[in-house]
């Protein structure tokens, strides 16, 4: 019962782990993500576009889909129907959201004391700002996360910038799927169910990682370095004759390479670069140092000469480039899904490499697809009682669910 990206995200996790996922989604439009990012043509013969977009696309791999009025008292009542077979269930209302429907944690335990309930919400279920709305973008502000990346104050352009990848989204999705499997794991041992606060903020906060650490230390407010990598050097990005390389010698040795590559060895006998400590402290010396031998160099060449030479180096590659890599598709990142209309469709790949489990993929499901089906299976409703939920209104099938096409 989530919808956009962080609970969605969660859930998929959790199919590509072999879950039968059902996705409740809002009659008419469903999951808001569906006309998020770049919209793609649903070739179901309604001449719809927007109803899947590539944002959705990316979020919502096996699972099945049925459209459920929550407004309806009978609507409601599905639910509860869906609970009772449940082991978790996944939500992202605002805090409160859940109780004021009537279908809240309270209720749910009740029917189905082992029942794991994940809420992710931005700012957890209490608070000051536990009512307020959240997005990644804000998110990213609000943790820290912008003020750490950008150029540096006094250089041209330099201002705090957002991660194009919604990274706080993401990374309370995976924290709700810890958590999840975490209680899934508990249940086991105490035949008991839990509720699980997954806050957006929480989340984030949490990723600051190393940098949250150096300031409780006292180390300070950590500062945009750029590209400049903050505890290596010469770690950063540098132009070389015909394009722009990222280097990254994090310790001596591969210091010591880059600098034989490099044709620049008298560098390693000034005290100023003899440590990481010292490289760090003298970065600007550092760069000045090297950029001329890496501008004489084409990339090709130089990030073949390092990679040789077991120092890190890459281009910057754009999205064309990056599923155009040799490793990336010895890799298989990409694979074909079939959706209802007999057409394949082309989606990201599971990160998921296990030796005894095997991640299948289904696609994305059209809004309410598999209504009837999940009606019949995990609620256990008989056809004619739910032909009257459809007639009554409180839920809908894909064609109920699509409005119909535009008159040309």
């Amino acid at each position: 019962m989530s919808r956009v990206l962080a609970g969605p995200w969660t859930a998929q996790l959790l199919g590509d782990l072999g879950a039968d996922v059902v996705k409740l989604e809002a009659p008419g439009h469903g999951d808001d993500g569906r006309q998020l990012g770049v919209a793609a043509a649903e070739d179901d013969q309604t001449g719809m576009r927007g109803r899947s977009s590539n944002f959705y696309l990316a979020c919502n791999r096996n699972k099945r889909s049925i459209a459920v009025d929550l407004a309806h008292e009978q609507g409601r009542a599905v639910v509860l129907d869906l609970v009772r077979q449940a082991d978790v269930l996944i939500e992202n209302f605002k805090a409160g959201g859940m109780d004021r429907l009537g279908i809240g944690w309270t209720t749910l335990s009740a029917i189905n004391p082992r029942l794991i309930h994940c809420s992710v919400t931005g700012f957890g279920q209490d608070g000051p700002y536990a009512s307020q709305p959240a997005y990644d973008f804000i998110m990213q502000a609000m943790t820290g996360m912008m003020s750490t990346c950008g150029l540096p104050d006094g250089m041209p352009g330099a201002t705090p910038v957002r991660t194009a990848i919604p990274v706080t989204d993401l990374v309370t999705g995976y924290q709700a799927c810890v958590s999840v499997l975490g209680a899934l794991i508990q249940r086991g041992i105490t035949g008991q169910g839990q509720f699980i606060d997954a806050s957006m903020l929480d989340a984030s906060v949490a990723f600051n990682v190393h940098l949250a650490q150096g300031y409780l230390m006292g180390l300070g407010v950590p500062t945009r370095q750029g590209n400049n990598n903050p505890i290596a050097s010469p770690s950063g990005v540098f132009q070389s004759a015909d394009g722009w390389l990222v280097i990254a010698a994090g310790n001596d040795r591969q210091f010591d390479n880059l600098c034989s590559v490099l044709g620049v060895g008298n560098l390693r006998e000034r005290s100023e670069f003899a440590t990481n400590a010292e490289r760090v402290k003298h970065r600007d010396m550092l760069h000045a140092a090297i950029e001329p031998a890496i501008k004489d160099k084409s990339s090709t060449q130089l990030r073949k000469s390092l990679q040789v030479a077991s120092v890190p180096c890459t281009t910057i590659n754009d999205m064309q480039a990056v599923f155009d890599d040799p490793q990336v598709k010895h890799r298989a990142m990409i694979v074909d899904v079939h959706q209802a209309d007999g057409k394949t469709m082309p989606i990201l790949r599971s990160a998921l490499n296990m030796s005894n489990f095997e991640v299948t993929y289904k696609a994305p499901p059209r809004l309410a697809e598999h209504t009837r089906e999940v009606l019949r299976e995990w609620a256990e409703l008989e056809d004619s009682r739910i032909e009257e939920l459809l007639h009554a209104g409180a839920v809908t099938t894909h064609s109920s669910s699509t409005p119909p096409a535009p008159t040309r």
